[in-house]
């Protein structure tokens, strides 16, 4: 407890902390909840000095949620939830696995790991374009395509016959697929790393046990390792849902600025790129969306905290 005649010295140590908060946190916040409450508000309207004033009220959430025009907020949640449902479990999966494979090598340990979170240090647009490339296909005059992209030629190989992945004429699943292919690559780094280190922490005297009794690996993986890694789960899972509710980057990275495949433009859009197309014209509207986003986050976050209180081992 810091004696009450020194705690001046706390505060003004404190006080750096404090103002950025207060001008780069809640200032914005409150700044946005005060936009989305004034119809139809766009900094240009408000500096006109002749500019009647805007009227108070829930305009803007009303029309963001009913907006049916191309890129409506519905078709962009729905993209949101839909990645979020396919990449998160997917992704954990895939990195409780590596990271147990990773765990249990002892020579060039070190290496494997900085290879597997290379990518996490990676601009993810750069990354984006990488896999675009990959499942690019180039029409030409004939039958078969000038080019049909590395996927293309590994579906081949096996006797499948290629896929328009990510150009005109590519349907919804084929841009959904490529998307969680991409999103789960990008998100495995981070999730590696977390349980890699909640593995190292885990009391050796378990497995040992387990060893002396002959169970079975599978066993000591969904009796063991996942009770005890439980906390590093619920954490990775619970980033994960907030990171894949901001997804917006990686679509842009693939498909460009217009969020989906040449001639069906914004039809992977999700509410992130909803809050910055509104940015350009309507901060009221842009302004609710984010609000809105904000409320869908912090919903999940709490099943998700409230479903792992009941599922964690501390």
């Amino acid at each position: 407890m810091v004696d009450s005649k020194h705690q001046w010295k706390a505060w003004l140590y404190l006080s750096p902390a404090i103002v950025l908060l207060l001008i780069f946190t809640v200032w914005p916040i409150y700044n946005t909840i005060k936009m989305s409450l004034l119809e139809g508000y766009n900094t240009m309207a408000a500096s006109n000095p002749l500019h009647p004033g805007f009227s108070f009220g829930f305009y803007n959430y009303t029309y963001v949620l009913q907006y049916d025009g191309i890129g409506n907020f519905v078709n962009c949640l729905k993209n949101t939830v839909l990645l979020c449902i396919l990449t998160v479990p997917i992704s954990t999966i895939l990195a409780l696995l590596i990271a147990v494979a990773l765990n249990s090598i002892k020579r060039l340990q070190k290496l494997l790991q900085t290879i597997f979170f290379m990518p996490y240090v990676t601009n993810s647009i750069a990354i984006g374009m990488v896999f675009a490339a990959m499942f690019n296909m180039i029409i030409g005059g004939s039958t078969r395509p000038d080019s049909v992209g590395i996927i293309n030629n590994v579906l081949e190989f096996f006797g499948i016959g290629y896929i328009n992945w990510t150009n005109a004429g590519s349907e919804y699943w084929a841009n959904i697929v490529v998307m969680v292919v991409y999103i789960v690559w990008n998100a495995l780094p981070f999730k590696i790393l977390i349980l890699l280190g909640g593995l190292q922490s885990i009391n050796k005297q378990y497995y040992e046990a387990a060893r002396v009794d002959g169970t079975p690996r599978w066993r000591v993986l969904t009796k063991i390792t996942v009770p005890l890694l439980s906390p590093m789960l619920a954490y990775v899972v619970i980033t994960g849902f907030i990171g894949g509710f901001k997804e917006y980057s990686s679509i842009v990275g693939i498909f460009g600025d217009k969020l989906g495949p040449t001639g069906n433009p914004y039809s992977l859009d999700t509410m992130v790129g909803f809050i910055y197309r509104s940015l350009s014209t309507q901060e009221g509207n842009a302004s609710a969306a984010a609000l809105i986003l904000f409320g869908i986050i912090f919903v999940v976050t709490m099943v998700n905290l409230y479903v792992s209180k009941k599922k964690t081992y501390y």
